[in-house]
């Protein structure tokens, strides 16, 4: 079956030039789109691999090495001047989300080193993907290590691997282009500033042009063949194109005026770094090659600056991307030598078109959710929360098995090495000295004469490490009329956005369950996306009674169905309540049994929200009952903590 063709897909404009500049200087760095399911971002990238001139390889060479230039460390060399050599399409290689590290940068024959003496190394994906595509759909889910060496790999132009002191160095030049849905969770910022641009997908409104969707597709599915020759010729002239720009792109000139522009852009809009300025001039480059220009313009700086600098403006995961278009012309305008004065209003004044964002924090969808269960008389507002500060880290107890991550401890692929083990228990890092030692006792009886030891499938050992993985923390918050007070809820909402901001920053998975008046409900079901979380926070209405024995209940419902679904993601509980149960005549009573039932099965936290001068101790009360830890809202902050222990200290130093 023929791909889809690349001309066929309806809209996104800019993910179409994207792509096809990133397909004429691949030093642009890659693409990363971001958008909601079902918009045909897969099916957009896979199309573009027919469009792409061939590559010639040298003959037998594993690693696609160019006749003209071949890779003087390439593994499979040196090869000699005048190689045979022939001509193939250009590759489009997918990662899959789950592959393991040695599947990606590829591995050593650990056997042949100790028997033979030589360096056996067997290519991974980033050796398939060199001269073309790598594409690694839902790359927010792909383990950070792993988004680290495709990055560092991207934009280095080579792959590295370093196994028990022997070192492989090949080429790995590629387009690197990723997908995701924000709704299933972010990439950190320091990962989002690596990939060159981004674009934001989203499905049209417009009932003519969703026809016009399906209809293609339809007839795609119905006759593939026949469909992609009906878009034969233009995929022909589009392809014709790129290949021509690839051509004028080494002539390309980036004028001082041009290079002011960017640096004027990037300076405005406050971007980290130097990246972004290098990306924008190798962006505006391509742009004015794709445009058949042999010098960059203004036109090509303002449409590399679309794409390069929207991902490189957030702070915090909690910010949404884009950039405000008005601050754009006003940038371009400030760097032009005798370019009209600014504006009336300022740079960044007006209300930003639609695309573009201003800067801040994303709007609040508090009108939108729903507040708890139950409905009461006595609802109050939402209250903002204030800024997010650095919490504490909190963690499981024992030692897991789960997702790579920053919070607890765990047996990983990566870490400290702190044992061995053999073949077929977890296989992982060879461990070379331990695997000497098991086949040193045999040599004799296996008939060694040679160097090199005789090295049998059962003598391999591997490393046992202990790293760090994420959790599924689960926050569980009382929304009741004794939490309305506005400076105890902002306090509250405070802290509860700092310790997501913690679990995003390591790595874990996220719920939120509330409860109030007569009732509990799950308001964000455990996901990835902390910034959902956030928005369900900002909109978390109070009043009503305390029905705290069903939030209690509710948490732990959702605990066992997320065990059976991702049973090695151990969870961390976050109460957050003042302890006081008033949902009926033994409320407080059905609370204990419902704490009963949490204790010693899920690591737990009380985040104790009583306030004032009178205090009931409700909330440690309620933490003894768990088995949990309690901590006051005031001492969620990590500067609290150190300052509490050195208090401690001198206190017993004097």
């Amino acid at each position: 079956m023929k791909p889809y063709p690349f001309t066929a897909v309806v809209g996104m404009p800019d993910l179409r030039l994207a792509l096809v500049l990133s397909s004429i200087s691949p030093a642009v760095g890659g693409v990363l789109v971001r958008g909601e399911k079902g918009t045909a971002k897969s099916t957009m990238v896979r199309a573009l691999a027919g469009l792409l001139p061939g590559v010639d390889v040298v003959d037998a060479c594993r690693f696609s090495c160019d006749p003209v230039e071949p890779d003087p460390a390439c593994p499979d060399g040196p090869h000699a001047e005048g190689s045979p050599a022939h001509r193939r399409p250009a590759r489009l290689v997918e990662l899959p989300v789950g592959a393991a590290e040695d599947r990606v940068i590829g591995s050593l024959n650990l056997e042949r080193a100790l028997a033979d003496g030589v360096t056996d190394f067997q290519p991974g994906l980033l050796a398939a993907a060199h001269r073309g595509l790598l594409y690694v759909d839902e790359v927010n889910l792909l383990h950070d290590h792993l988004v680290d060496t495709l990055l560092d790999a991207a934009a280095m132009g080579r792959a590295t691997v370093e196994r028990e002191g022997v070192s492989v160095s090949h080429a790995a030049r590629f387009v690197l282009i990723g997908t995701m849905n924000p709704e299933e969770g972010e990439l950190r910022p320091q990962l989002l500033d690596r990939f060159g641009l981004t674009v934001e997908v989203a499905s049209s409104r417009d009932p003519e042009l969703r026809v016009e969707v399906v209809r293609r597709r339809l007839a795609y599915e119905a006759d593939p063949d026949g469909f992609a020759g009906q878009y034969a010729a233009a995929d022909a002239e589009l392809a014709a194109d790129i290949e021509a720009a690839q051509r004028l792109l080494p002539s390309v000139k980036l004028p001082d005026d041009a290079l002011r522009q960017i640096a004027e852009v990037c300076a405005s809009f406050e971007v980290d770094g130097m990246r972004a300025d290098i990306v924008t001039a190798r962006t505006a480059v391509a742009h004015a090659a794709w445009a058949g220009r042999t010098e960059v313009t203004t036109d090509d700086v303002r449409v590399a600056a679309r794409l390069a600098l929207p991902h490189r403006r957030r702070r915090n995961p909690f910010d949404a991307p884009g950039i405000s278009e008005e601050q754009l012309e006003q940038a371009l305008q400030d760097a032009e030598p005798e370019g009209p004065g600014p504006d009336d209003d300022g740079p960044g004044s007006g209300t930003p078109p639609e695309g573009g964002e201003a800067s801040g924090p994303p709007p609040s969808e508090g009108g939108q959710e729903p507040s708890g269960g139950g409905q009461s008389g006595g609802d109050q507002k939402p209250v903002g929360a204030g800024e997010a500060f650095r919490a504490r880290r909190f963690e499981v107890k024992g030692t897991g098995e789960g997702a790579a991550g920053r919070r607890s401890r765990a047996i990983t692929d990566n870490g400290r090495t702190i044992g061995v083990q053999p073949a077929g228990v977890k296989d992982g890092h060879p461990h070379l000295l331990a695997t000497v030692r098991a086949a040193a006792p045999h040599q004799r009886s296996r008939g060694r004469s040679g160097a090199g030891l005789v090295v049998r499938p059962q003598d391999l050992r591997f490393a046992r490490r202990e790293g760090r993985e994420g959790n599924l923390v689960l926050f569980c918050v009382d929304a009741s009329g004794s939490m309305g007070a506005r400076q105890r809820m902002r306090e509250v909402k405070t802290a509860v956005l700092s310790l997501l901001l913690d679990a995003y920053q390591r790595r874990d998975k996220v719920g939120l369950v509330t409860f109030r008046a007569s009732g509990a409900e799950l308001a964000l079901p455990p996901t990835i996306s902390v910034d959902a979380a956030a928005s369900r926070l900002d909109g978390l209405a109070t009043g009503g009674r305390t029905p705290l024995a069903e939030g209690l209940l509710e948490a732990a419902r959702v605990l066992r169905i997320e065990a059976v679904r991702d049973p090695l993601r151990r969870p961390l509980l976050v109460v957050v309540t003042d302890g006081r149960a008033t949902s009926g005549a033994d409320a407080v009573k059905r609370a204990q049994q419902a704490a009963g039932l949490l204790a010693g099965n899920v690591t737990s936290i009380v985040m104790d929200c009583e306030s004032g001068k009178m205090r009931l101790g409700l909330a440690a009360e309620l933490a003894d009952h768990l088995g949990a830890e309690h901590v006051p809202v005031a001492e969620v902050a990590a500067d609290t903590l150190a300052g509490a222990v050195r208090s401690r200290i001198s206190g017993k130093a004097a």
